[in-house]
C-alpha cells in the first residue's frame, strides 16, 4: 500500500500545491482565528498541525514571558511531530533510491 499525498514533476508544480497546505494549515493554526470557537472536529485536526504550537510558543515567550517550564507540552509535541515527519521523509527517499 503506497501513501502519497502529492507528487510534482517540476517546480512551479510544487511551488503551486503548496498553497494547498500552507493555506489551511494557517487558518487552523489559531493565528487568524481562535481555536476555541472552531468546531470540535476541526478542533481535534488542529492538533496535527506543528504551527499550532510554534505559536503558542512564540506568543508565550515574546508577550507572557514564559519559560520552557512552562512550554514543555508544545515544545514535545513540535519535537514529536518533527520525528515523524523525518521518518517518513526518510523511508520515501529510501524507497526512491533503491
Amino acid at each position: 500500500m503506497r501513501i502519497q499525498l502529492m507528487e510534482c514533476k517540476e517546480t512551479t508544480d510544487s511551488m503551486m500545491s503548496t498553497f494547498f497546505f500552507y493555506l489551511p494549515a494557517v487558518l487552523l493554526s489559531g493565528f487568524m482565528f481562535p481555536i476555541a470557537n472552531m468546531p470540535e472536529v476541526v478542533q481535534a485536526v488542529t492538533y496535527l498541525n506543528p504551527l499550532r504550537y510554534f505559536l503558542v510558543i512564540i506568543r508565550g515567550i515574546f508577550l507572557k514571558g514564559v519559560g520552557v517550564a512552562i512550554l514543555w507540552p508544545q515544545i514535545m509535541a513540535l519535537l514529536i511531530l518533527g520525528i515523524l515527519v523525518l521518518t517518513l521523509a526518510v523511508k520515501k527517499f529510501r524507497k526512491n533510491l533503491a
